[in-house]
């Protein structure tokens, strides 16, 4: 009788379908469909928003990556997180790798919340980016129509801003620029009423 041999967690993630995101978290495999229209009107709003003046330094200081879904590495495959959005300082990390894997970590990363992701990213991932060193977390919920801003200190993290609706957002590491955060959500539906 021959055993079959079964495919390690890696293996498992790179074998998804197309169109399913998967990571690795706490030894988990966890996986996730694209995102819903919310969700990819806020990421795009954000990624049109930081390009120019952090990547390009057209109307900012420039000297960042800003890469949308990178997959992160950690501890050689052990932990593999895509993060909606992850920022690296160019001093920190000159080229993106040749491949999808990036193995230095982010000095910034954003999540945007979904209702079937917001537990997942709150409760798993956000602990795990400290506990990796990520200097700065953002958090989008495109439903309630809010950011929260994070840095890192002594491994914990520490609140340094809660913006919502149409505020302006000057927050670290990005405050060379001011965000008009109303840019970031869809039209509300006729008829739906204010959350």
């Amino acid at each position: 009788m021959q055993l079959a041999i079964q495919p390690t967690l890696y293996e498992s993630l790179e074998a998804l379908p197309e169109g399913v995101t998967g990571e690795l978290l706490n030894g988990q495999l966890h996986t996730q469909p694209r995102p819903a229209g919310p969700h990819a009107v806020a990421g795009s709003a954000l990624g049109g928003k930081l390009h120019n003046p952090f990547q390009i330094g057209n109307g900012g200081p420039g000297g960042w990556w800003i890469l949308y879904e990178p997959e992160i590495h950690f501890e050689r495959n052990l932990e593999v997180m895509v993060p909606d959005w992850g920022g690296w300082r160019r001093e920190r990390m000159p080229y993106p790798p040749e491949d999808q894997r990036f193995e230095v970590v982010p000095d910034w990363i954003c999540e945007i919340l979904s209702p079937s992701t917001a537990s997942k990213d709150r409760e798993i991932k956000l602990p795990l980016y400290a506990h990796y060193g990520v200097q700065y977390a953002w958090l989008i919920d495109p439903v309630k129509r809010t950011l929260e801003t994070y840095r890192l200190e002594a491994g914990a993290w520490v609140e340094t801003g809660r913006f919502a609706d149409a505020d302006q957002v000057v927050a670290p590491p990005f405050e060379a620029v001011s965000l008009d955060l109303e840019t970031f959500w869809p039209p509300r539906r006729p008829g739906l009423a204010k959350r």
